[in-house]
């Protein structure tokens, strides 16, 4: 669950929000439609905004994107996102696909600066037929709410193991699409990335405090999945302590049966003197031994497993069947190793084991020597 926790985090913070993200109030009433006619700090260059942000200390690069809706002709795709980027200053920061830690690009290469060209998702080519040197016929709504027609060519083909963005998205260059779009030198979001992802509420301060009202400053931490991921940690707790209580009843059965199977022994034990509370120490350590064993060795088994398996990812798709693309997750997650983990696993089960001992432990030491004997 840590690791699927972690693949989300990183998918939004690449595609959707960054570590802070910056949008005009009036984009956010209605950003579902994605409009591109309210830029950032209206009036003020992006250039300029990106100076600004970036001597924010703390903050590692501030990249302009532009996400619009485009309709597609002569196509079997008739609907698109038009994804307008940085793409140079984002293969510095970013890792698209995040399964290879690579910019995730298959065939071809990415869209030059200015350029009427694009690149796509290999969903998206497969689906539409498309390839390198053909051209995508296509309207999106300008700022100025005029129609505005381009056909850019493909010179990439990209997969970054996130379903939505290799079948819906066609990436272009920031610029280009800044002009058709007729942004002039405005951007519709800003995405800063932090030196310290833990940083990032002190950076959304002094950002907010820079640009003024009129504007939304909104925190990774903050989108919908990520807070509902971190809020259903409470249910694999509750599912974590249902398999512990398990566990514990097995324990306190075992040394119970230890203790019966045994019990001339402890009868043995107080004739010759032993007093109850050594009787109680014996039976209780010799429990605890028990338990560390079985513990370090369920680490080691688990730790091991979990190591290997941290290399391998594994289909996101054998579980959805291709499904779930409004997902933010890529389509491979990866076990989360971590050798915290593994130590907290050693000690509580150590803990578990020796509370859940204690009580047998005591029925040992009130049993009469001559009944124990008789026995």
């Amino acid at each position: 669950m840590d690791g699927m926790i972690k693949g989300i985090e990183d998918v939004v913070r690449v595609f959707d929000t960054g570590h802070v993200n910056v949008v005009s109030s009036l984009f956010e009433e209605d950003k579902e439609y994605y409009p591109v006619q309210f830029p950032v700090a209206d009036g003020r260059s992006t250039g300029e905004l990106i100076r600004e942000i970036e001597a924010v200390p703390g903050v590692k690069a501030v990249l302009p994107r532009i996400n619009a809706y485009a309709t597609l002709s002569d196509s079997l795709i008739k609907h698109a996102f038009l994804w307008g980027i940085d793409i140079d200053r984002e293969k510095e920061i970013n890792n698209f696909n995040l399964t290879d830690r690579s910019d995730g690009l298959v065939t071809g290469r990415y869209p030059q600066k200015g350029s009427n060209e694009c690149a796509i998702g290999v969903y998206m080519a497969k689906k539409a037929g498309l390839a390198i040197g053909d051209r995508i016929p296509l309207k999106v709504v300008s700022a100025q709410f005029s129609d505005k027609y381009w056909s850019p060519e493909i010179v990439g083909i990209f997969e970054y193991d996130y379903r939505k963005y290799d079948e819906q998205v066609i990436m272009v260059s920031f610029d280009r699409l800044q002009k058709l779009l007729v942004l002039d030198e405005g951007t519709q979001q800003l995405f800063i990335y932090a030196d310290n992802e833990k940083d990032t509420r002190n950076i959304a301060g002094k950002v907010k405090a820079l640009l003024g009202d009129g504007n939304v400053i909104r925190e990774w931490q903050d989108n919908y999945w990520v807070v509902v991921m971190q809020q259903s940690t409470i249910i694999f707790v509750i599912i974590f302590l249902v398999f512990q209580i398990v566990a514990s009843f097995l324990i306190i059965n075992t040394v119970v049966m230890i203790i019966h199977e045994r019990i001339k022994e402890i009868g043995m034990m107080g004739a010759l003197g032993m007093t109850r509370s050594e009787i109680v120490m014996v039976f209780f350590f010799e429990a605890v031994f028990l338990s560390i064993i079985g513990s370090l060795a369920g680490c080691i088994v688990g730790g091991l497993s979990t190591w290997i398996g941290s290399f391998f990812p594994i289909s996101f798709d054998t579980f959805t069947g291709g499904g779930l693309k409004e997902f933010p997750m890529a389509g491979t997650i990866f076990l989360n190793f971590s050798p915290v983990y593994i130590v907290q696993g050693f000690l509580f089960g150590v803990i578990i084991s020796a509370i859940c001992t204690i009580i047998p432990s005591l029925k040992s030491a009130f049993i009469e020597p001559v009944e124990a004997l008789r026995r």
